[in-house]
Parts: C-alpha cells; sequence; structure tokens
C-alpha cells in the first residue's frame, strides 16, 4: 500500500510539474517610438502603435509586453531609465523586440544620435545585456513614412502631426520616398555583426504603402476628414502613426516576417490570424474605393 502511495505521489508531482511548465509564460517584450507604442483609447480616439496589436498574433503562452513610447530614441529610452525598467524584468527565454530610428534623427540633444556610432551603440548595447539576461534580441529597423513629395522635409515633428488639421496635401512623385537615410540600415548592420535576427520593418511597410499607392495609403494612417471620426471633429493629416485597420496590417506583417525569420517562434505564431488581417484589411481598402 504504501509502496502505492508512493508511486501515486511521484505521478502527481509529475503532472504538477508539466502543469507548471505549460503554463510558464514566455514576455516578448517591445522598445521603440510612438509607431510601436500604446496609445490612449478613450473616447474612440483611432491612433494605435503596431506593437499595441501585436498580442492576437502570438499564442499562449506568449505575452506582449509594449515599452515603447511616443517621441523617444534610442539614447532617450536609456536615459530615462526606460531600457533599465524591462531589463530588469528579462527572463531566460525572453524576447525583446527593438526599433529605433524615427526620433533619433531629430536634433534635439536629449534625443539625437549618428549613424556609424551613437546609433549603432546603443544598438549594440539593447542586443549584449539582452542576452546577458538569457534574453532573445531581435532588431527591427523603422517603418516608413508616408511620403510621397521628392523634397524631405526633415523639419517635421512627429508627435507635432497629431494638430495638423486635415487639407489637400502636396504631392509630386508616385512613388514613396525616404525620410530615413542610413537609420533605417544601421539595424542591418548590427543584426549581422552580433548575429540577431533581423525583421526589415522598413522594406516591409514601404512595400505596404507603395502597393495601396498615393491616396489608398492613407487608409493606414491618422489621416481623416472633417466629420469623419467623432474623436477628431476637424480631420487630421498624418502620414506617420497608424489607424486601427492600418496598425493591425503591419502588425500581420511582422508577425508573418518574425514567423519565417525566427524558427522558435514559429509554432508561437498564429498563421490563421495574420491571414484573417490580411483578409480584412483588403475589405476595409475595397470597401473605402
Amino acid at each position: 500500500m504504501r509502496k502505492i502511495q508512493t508511486i501515486l505521489g511521484a505521478i502527481a508531482l509529475v503532472m504538477i510539474f508539466c502543469a507548471f511548465q505549460q503554463e510558464k509564460k514566455v514576455t516578448v517584450f517591445m522598445i521603440g517610438d510612438s509607431t510601436m507604442a500604446n496609445k490612449d483609447t478613450t473616447g474612440g480616439k483611432q491612433e494605435r502603435g503596431w506593437g499595441m496589436v501585436l498580442q492576437p498574433f502570438f499564442n499562449d503562452p506568449y505575452v506582449i509586453d509594449n515599452h515603447a513610447v511616443n517621441g523617444r530614441s534610442s539614447k532617450s529610452f536609456i536615459n530615462e531609465g526606460r531600457w533599465q525598467k524591462v531589463l530588469d524584468k528579462i527572463h531566460p527565454g525572453d524576447y525583446v523586440i527593438i526599433q529605433f530610428g524615427h526620433n533619433d534623427e531629430k536634433p534635439a540633444v536629449d534625443r539625437h544620435t549618428d549613424p556609424g556610432s551613437t546609433f549603432d551603440d546603443n544598438l549594440r548595447r539593447f542586443v549584449r545585456e539582452t542576452r546577458e539576461k538569457g534574453g532573445n534580441p531581435i532588431l527591427c529597423n523603422c517603418v516608413v513614412r508616408r511620403n510621397f513629395h521628392r523634397q524631405v522635409d526633415s523639419t517635421v515633428e512627429d508627435e507635432s502631426l497629431r494638430d495638423v488639421k486635415y487639407s489637400d496635401e502636396e504631392v509630386n512623385s508616385d512613388t514613396l520616398i525616404d525620410t530615413h537615410g542610413a537609420y533605417r540600415e544601421v539595424p542591418r548592420y548590427i543584426a549581422k555583426e552580433m548575429n540577431v535576427p533581423f525583421i526589415d520593418a522598413n522594406k516591409i511597410t514601404h512595400d505596404l504603402e507603395q502597393g495601396l499607392g498615393v491616396v489608398k495609403s492613407r487608409k493606414l494612417h491618422m489621416w481623416f476628414k472633417p466629420g469623419e471620426t467623432p474623436s477628431i471633429p476637424s480631420g487630421r493629416k498624418d502620414n506617420t502613426h497608424y489607424n486601427i485597420p492600418g496598425a493591425s496590417m503591419v502588425a500581420a506583417l511582422l508577425a508573418d516576417e518574425m514567423r519565417n525569420t525566427i524558427p522558435a517562434l514559429r509554432p508561437h505564431i498564429n498563421k490563421k490570424m495574420i491571414k484573417k488581417t490580411k483578409k480584412n484589411f483588403a475589405k476595409y481598402i475595397k470597401k473605402s474605393e
């Protein structure tokens, strides 16, 4: 009888251990700027960062923990102590998705970094310190801005676009014009140098915007005519930040690329949800025609 109890006890312990292993969460941390960040959704607000809507593309037990913040560069994210807060939470096996560049190119001294020196060094730091905690870094380059104008205005402050009212736009190109320069290439080089998975978010979003064309690509962004949505009665013309369908589509495309690029993540990324989101987005664009 005692032997049977011992055996049953051992089985129970094994079952508890297995259950614990099955329930153990893997966290996917995200660090970056406003194109990735969580947004205020009160009052029917429409702006979304792609990281805010990434969770549906990951199966349990993978949990998204989005620390991206509006207006931050790799420099200010570190100097404000935001990186340390993420670093303190990383456990072995977790992932960190890293996407900067939009604000590193700004001239403000509290944000500016230089490609080939300080920008590179900050990305190396994120990678190195993630690995020191047993985590898995993933480098992304910056998503594109919707820019169909050959003369790029480098003085535009992305955060101020939320105050730009709807108006006709000046377009002089049917080809999307890059605004990021070397900042879009550095993450690729660092990924190769440090043997890190690289997600070419710039190319993926470029192909998305270019494929939609000058007019339809507005439907990705916070571009609303007056009266089109109650939360922005005067309308808005914002070529950087995503609306709800736009953020969902970008998240689907980037999750799909992670699935194809990172074998360890493939079983944990929901292919059906990616397919469904792409289909819904196509319907959304068709309906807007």
